[in-house]
């Protein structure tokens, strides 16, 4: 089973609390999978959102497909996911009760199909960023330390 990580959202892990993902398919065009395959996708402003009982990526941004005609694809058009009713019904449940968003984490190629990872998300606070940034450097700060020491 061969994965292939075409693009990550790294903005979701700062902005977010990650709660739960899921695998998700995307209903794409011929030029959307010949571009994805490329690499030239974009999930920073991503954000899925559920309408009429289905769910859809908005403002993920595929790069059109150079070699592909005229009749290319709108760059951040709507896509539809693709998921099993139980689990749209689920997700769109968390999302309006519990004051959850979904969000895409990574979008990926699978088997030769285009899959995005879909998380179950909640809004982090400013002083949380804050919080997570002092973290990370300390961290980082100590690696530097034990790795002087080691010299």
């Amino acid at each position: 089973m061969a994965i292939k990580t075409v693009a990550t959202n790294r903005k979701a892990y700062h902005e977010y609390h990650v709660q739960d993902s899921i695998e998700a398919g995307i209903a794409l065009t011929g030029t959307e999978i010949k571009s994805i395959r490329t690499g030239r996708v974009n999930l920073r402003d991503a954000y899925v959102r559920p309408e009429a009982g289905e769910l859809w990526l908005l403002n993920a941004h595929v790069a059109r497909y150079e070699p592909g005609s005229y009749l290319s694809h709108e760059p951040t058009r709507r896509r539809k996911l693709l998921l099993h009713r139980k689990q749209i019904d689920n997700l769109i449940s968390k999302v309006q009760e519990k004051g959850f968003t979904l969000v895409p984490l990574k979008l990926y190629i699978k088997n030769d199909i285009a899959k995005v990872e879909v998380a179950l998300a909640k809004g982090k606070r400013q002083y949380d960023k804050r919080e997570a940034i002092t973290r990370r450097e300390t961290e980082r700060e100590l690696r530097r330390v034990i790795k002087r020491q080691r010299l």
